[in-house]
């Protein structure tokens, strides 16, 4: 279930782009003008209102791991006949695709390390054996190729690195 790409977080909308955090951490930016234009968006499409009104489109929320419009209502049959409602919403894989990192609210922690490491004249090797991991992981941290879990962060960065970790939420 982790590897399907959710949306946890909407950080901002500017326009017509939906700033997301997904699930595996990655900050990406959707740009649902270049979305609706790939697709032929079309005045007889579910979506057109969104593409028309800024208004209506800022009202998107996440809900169950993807984006929802609740403002663009639905109307169809269950498998009993009965009428339901749902609400517009986009397959969050899709979104995934169709979205761009965002540059701004990129973790860089891997060429930090690795800086940090030139600068005390080590060798991947050498940073590896100080911290307890291998020349591989390192190699693999340092180009953004693996994820690191906190407690490895501070092996590399205390232990291998001889510095102190401090992490700044702001």
């Amino acid at each position: 279930m982790r590897s399907i790409k959710r949306i946890i977080n909407i950080h901002q909308i500017d326009g017509y782009k939906v700033y997301c955090l997904f699930n595996n951490g990655e900050s990406r930016i959707i740009d649902f003008q270049q979305l609706f234009q790939e697709w032929e968006v079309g005045r007889d499409d579910i979506e057109f209102p969104l593409l028309t009104s800024q208004e209506e489109f800022s009202q998107v929320e996440v809900i169950d791991g993807t984006l929802v419009w609740r403002n663009l209502p639905i109307e169809s049959e269950n498998d009993l006949g009965e009428e339901e409602i749902y609400y517009y919403d986009l397959d969050p894989i899709v979104l995934y695709e169709a979205s761009l990192p965002d540059p701004l609210r990129k973790l860089e922690i891997g060429l930090m390390i690795k800086q940090a490491r030139k600068e005390q004249g080590l060798t991947q090797e050498e940073l590896a054996s100080k911290s307890g991991t291998s020349k591989h992981y390192i190699s693999r941290v340092e180009n953004n190729k693996s994820g690191i879990e906190l407690s490895t962060l501070i092996k590399i960065v205390e232990g291998g690195l001889g510095k102190r970790l401090q992490i700044n939420i702001g």
